[in-house]
């Protein structure tokens, strides 16, 4: 079994880089005064500790523990001090690693301009230094040396590499997050719209059937039981079919991503005799026109149309004045054109009292790559004209 915070030893490692670097100051610290007590084997003799070994470590220690802050004057400092311990005959190989580190230190935390040239002004100093005061020889040990701190610099530089790449992936990674999260809101409105657009299409049509009927039920209940009873049964028809509709909406609302499934309740010009029957048998006498034959259009296309016909006549029926409204279908080689108008007398008609009719049938056009228009025609008329792509178009719904 896992001691307790095992498994949180290498995060802490990686959030305290202070006691990183104490422990490595503390390590180099301990090599410079280990190698003078026992000296370096083939090479050089141990000899007692002296005040001049303690500073040497203690100035180890100092600049290993501060080579994040300062990096580049450690760097010199550290090399400087390598330079130096060989012209004093001191130990090079300790302050050597000190160099080193802070090579590493510089390649890592700069760019890579300043990291090879203050990599090579440190390799160049211990190594001039060493061939000066060492008499090995230009191609000898002081080579090794200068090799040193050169693969150190190229060891920082390959690490600052790959923490930029490895950064730049994680910034990918938090981006494509972001869009996913944020096409999924935008789908989420579009969704909330359309759903929106669809309730208030089958609702307002059929509530107002059942409101003229209502009326006319209540007012011939006794003088006219037969035309009452009539009334009831339109009253019933329409809430069947609302009801209808509302569980049609609400079963698309229960899928579960189901590609197959089909995303539009299933209305089309192809239903449009049984909306004029309906508005017919609300009290709105329409005068339909086809002109052309018709053919099939796209899912969204044929809804939309459907759907504007029917917010269009729902709109003459509650706001416009007189019985009667025309309707004029016309199928041409690239569009299908809508024309609705009825009689308004001297005031403006308008499609709801918040005029979120007017905007559903808009928006209607618009998501399908069409467009609308409404608004008086003159002569007490009030007119609606939606031309509407026959087949999809970029930019629409497909």
């Amino acid at each position: 079994m896992d001691e307790p915070g095992a498994h949180q030893s290498p995060a802490w490692w990686r959030t305290h880089p202070g006691a990183r670097d104490a422990l490595l100051g503390a390590a180099v610290a301990a090599l410079i005064l280990v190698m003078t007590l026992v000296g370096r084997p083939g090479e050089t003799e141990g000899r007692p500790l002296a005040w001049p070994d303690a500073l040497a470590a203690g100035a180890a220690f100092t600049l290993v523990l501060v080579r994040r802050r300062w990096p580049l004057p450690v760097l010199a400092v550290s090399a400087l001090l390598a330079a130096g311990a060989v012209a004093a005959g001191g130990q090079p190989p300790a302050f050597l690693v000190v160099t080193a580190v802070a090579a590493y230190t510089v390649a890592a935390h700069t760019n890579r301009p300043t990291a090879w040239l203050s990599g090579g002004g440190a390799a160049v100093v211990v190594y001039g230094a060493a061939v000066a005061w060492t008499g090995e020889g230009w191609l000898g040990p002081p080579l090794g040396v200068a090799a040193w701190i050169g693969m150190a610099t190229a060891i920082g530089d390959a690490a600052r590499i790959r923490r930029a790449y490895v950064s730049a992936v994680e910034e990918r990674a938090r981006r494509a997050e972001r869009t996913r999260e944020e096409e999924a809101r935008r789908r989420v409105a579009e969704e909330r719209v359309r759903i929106a657009r669809d309730l208030h299409d089958v609702v307002a049509h059929h509530i107002a059937v059942i409101n003229v009927h209502a009326g006319l039920a209540e007012h011939s209940v006794h003088t006219r039981p037969d035309q009452a009873a009539a009334s009831v049964a339109h009253v019933r028809q329409a809430a069947r079919t609302v009801l209808d509709e509302l569980t049609t909406i609400l079963a698309l609302l229960r899928q579960n991503g189901d590609a197959d499934a089909p995303t539009e309740p299933v209305r089309g010009l192809a239903q449009l005799g049984e909306l004029l029957d309906s508005v017919a048998a609300a009290g709105l006498r329409v005068e339909h026109q086809q002109v052309g034959p018709a053919r099939p259009l796209p899912a969204a296309i044929d809804q939309a149309a459907y759907r504007i016909v029917q917010e269009a006549l729902t709109n003459a029926h509650k706001h416009g004045t007189g019985d009667a409204a025309g309707l004029r279908v016309e199928y041409r080689p690239d569009d299908l054109v809508i024309d609705v108008d009825n009689p308004t007398g001297s005031g403006h008609q308008r499609s709801d009292p918040t005029g979120h009719g007017l905007i559903g049938m808009r928006e209607r056009a618009v998501a399908v790559g069409g467009s609308l228009a409404a608004g008086p025609a003159g002569a007490g008329r009030f007119h609606v004209r939606a031309v509407l792509p026959s087949t999809a178009r970029p930019g629409g719904t497909p």
